[in-house]
């Protein structure tokens, strides 16, 4: 499989790790075998090579703060779009930053690549949030795999639970927590910590942004559950159309009267039918403390998720990381392998 990388940072990184640990592992237990043909990034540089990469010599020159452009005999020094319109390949993986208003630059990424023929792979939001059933109807008219596991939970493979073991259940909720940062600032706050503390101490760790309104305003919890309503219950909803509330206004005297009255607050995302409609919601919500989603505590991600055949379902695991989310990529690798 000819891979092209379109954004080289943590996560392209990090998948990167595991192709090279795992290369015989791959090819001898699930036929993958890969070799990289393309690499952009718009502040790393490019470089390209019909025969293949070296990929670890292209990380040992990030970590030495050397640009992907001075590779030997590289062969070209190609935009994104360029790259994906000429470069030889099979699959793009397309790992840029995310803009949930806009999709982009993402989103021409992913259009032209589907439209050449290549198989995607993201863990890019943005698109998702936004387009996914105009792309998920684009890689089904051109043949091709479209797969985006990493870009709900990581590398906790929600996704790919729905669409093959539970296979057959009808789905009618799903609820959970889709922000680490959040949940691990809530944690902190329950353990003593005001707001103001726990998020510096986040952001100290590298779980929460110097500007964290995506975490802390419900914005990132906010395109998942699009996300989740459009390709789980085949609803057509945009991020406006959800209400969305953060973590921002709750104060530790809420959370100990929560405690005392034996409930924790959690930030929820949310996704239900409701008759005929699909509706979703980001809100903070008082949980039981015998709710499997109330002992979730730290960085972690869960959701439950409510079906006609196993009653509620709760998955459990972590929701970012740069191995983590890396390991999602190659979950939809191997599964674009062994259909194609």
């Amino acid at each position: 499989m000819r891979l092209l990388f379109i954004g080289f940072g943590t996560v392209a990184q990090g998948l990167s790790e595991l192709l090279i640990e795992k290369r015989q592992e791959l090819e001898e237990r699930y036929g993958l075998d890969w070799k990289v043909t393309g690499i952009v990034d718009m502040l790393k540089g490019s470089a390209c090579d019909p025969d293949g990469l070296d990929l670890e010599k292209v990380m040992a020159m990030v970590a030495e703060g050397k640009s992907i452009s001075e590779y030997p005999e590289g062969g070209c020094d190609w935009d994104a779009l360029t790259m994906i319109a000429k470069a030889e390949a099979d699959a793009m993986i397309e790992v840029t930053y995310t803009d949930i208003k806009t999709g982009q630059p993402a989103i021409d990424h992913i259009r032209a690549a589907l439209a050449r023929g290549l198989h995607v792979t993201t863990t890019n939001k943005g698109p998702l949030a936004l387009f996914s059933n105009e792309l998920v109807d684009l890689a089904r008219t051109n043949g091709v795999e479209f797969l985006y596991e990493g870009t709900v939970m990581a590398g906790t493979p929600l996704l790919n639970l729905l669409r093959e073991t539970l296979a057959g259940s009808a789905i009618s909720e799903m609820k959970g927590i889709l922000n680490g940062t959040t949940n691990y600032i809530l944690t902190q706050m329950e353990a003593g910590m005001d707001y103001e503390a726990a998020l510096k101490q986040a952001q100290k760790l590298g779980y929460a942004e110097a500007v964290p309104d995506a975490d802390v305003l419900g914005w990132d919890a906010l395109a998942k559950v699009t996300i989740l309503a459009n390709t789980v219950f085949g609803a057509s909803l945009s991020p406006n159309d959800t209400p969305c509330t953060g973590i921002t206004e709750i104060t530790p005297d809420q959370i100990a009267a929560a405690a005392a009255d034996g409930k924790r607050y959690k930030l929820i995302g949310r996704v239900w039918r409701d008759g005929d409609s699909v509706r979703a919601s980001v809100a903070p919500q008082l949980m039981d403390l015998s709710h499997p989603l109330a002992g979730v505590g730290g960085a972690t991600n869960a959701m439950t998720i409510t079906t006609d055949t196993l009653g509620d379902v709760t998955i459990v695991g972590p929701g970012a990381g740069r191995r983590e989310t890396g390991f999602a990529l190659l979950i939809d690798l191997i599964a674009i392998n062994s259909r194609s």
